[in-house]
């Protein structure tokens, strides 16, 4: 082989391993620092920063008296709205889900739109709740400091209370809920909390989804005396499980109560299958672990 034949090969790998720009393929380019006491500034409230580099806030509708059966529903099992942010080469990515009152909804869609902050689902996530409410996802990009005004903007033009750090004691055997799911939770608001990941990697373009920004199963425990429960929440699941996990959820006597989008552009398509039922806590853990079985087996057969 010819000197030259030598240099215009290696040169044409070089091309091919780094590209036109220089960068190599498959290099994550630098992710531009946020400062998040800024965005604590203009969100008007502290946050907090979660696994997988995701800043956190929650926004508990605490002014919102919801009931469901009877059942006065805490803030936090089925009324917080929060966001999360996560920084990228170009800036932030925002995603949440905002909890909404019926004439809350054009005004705040509105003042979102202003800021640049897209809305990708609106629809109710229980049944049979009264007064009954809505539930608003939004993302969008760009500077965070900006997002959170935009965002800030938004919340401004609804009821949602300041930030709150009142305990609220929780009078359910979590160990017995734990032992029965396999997994162990967390007490916020008089509510026992279990978030499970998804067994595999969620993707926007280039991005990857961290679970703490929407995409773990959420598992809410509220007590209502006697041992019993109230539980709802979602399962985050590809199309092929849908169906398996509603039978599973319907033969352990939980109710399905939506079925539906979160997001617009994520990979692989996933679906937000939302539940209600009032039990015995640990009864209701033995469900929902089966549900949880469905999503792991169809894990381990998938490539």
């Amino acid at each position: 082989m010819s000197s030259r034949l030598c240099w215009t090969l290696l040169g044409a790998a070089a091309l091919t391993v780094t590209g036109c720009g220089g960068r190599q393929e498959g290099a994550s380019a630098p992710v531009v620092p946020v400062n998040w006491a800024a965005v604590e500034q203009a969100m008007g409230r502290p946050g907090s920063m979660q696994p997988g580099d995701v800043y956190k806030f929650g926004f508990p509708r605490g002014d919102l008296a919801v009931a469901v059966g009877g059942i006065q529903l805490k803030p936090a099992l089925a009324l917080g709205s929060w966001v999360a942010f996560k920084a990228t080469e170009s800036g932030a990515i925002v995603m949440g889900d905002l909890v909404l009152r019926d004439d809350e909804i054009e005004p705040v869609m509105a003042k979102l739109a202003e800021g640049r902050i897209d809305v990708t689902a609106l629809h109710h996530h229980v049944l049979h709740e009264s007064p009954r409410v809505f539930y608003m996802h939004i993302h969008g990009m760009g500077g965070a400091v900006a997002l959170a005004q935009a965002i800030h903007e938004g919340l401004s033009l609804t009821k949602t209370p300041p930030p709150s750090a009142t305990a609220t004691p929780l009078s359910l055997d979590t160990a017995r809920i734990a032992q029965a799911l396999g997994q162990a939770g967390k007490v916020n608001g008089g509510v026992y909390q279990v978030s499970v990941p998804r067994p595999d990697t969620i993707r926007e373009g280039d991005l990857v989804i961290p679970p703490a920004m929407g995409v773990a199963t959420a598992l809410n425990f509220q007590p209502t005396g006697g041992g019993k429960a109230a539980v709802t929440g979602d399962f985050v699941l590809r199309p092929g499980e849908v169906n398996a996990v509603l039978r599973t959820l319907r033969a352990h006597g939980i109710d399905v109560t939506a079925i539906h989008n979160h997001m617009l552009d994520e990979e692989p398509r996933l679906f937000f299958v939302h539940f209600w039922a009032v039990d015995d806590g640990a009864k209701l853990a033995e469900g929902l672990r089966s549900a949880l079985d469905v999503v792991t087996a169809g894990a381990g057969r998938r490539p």
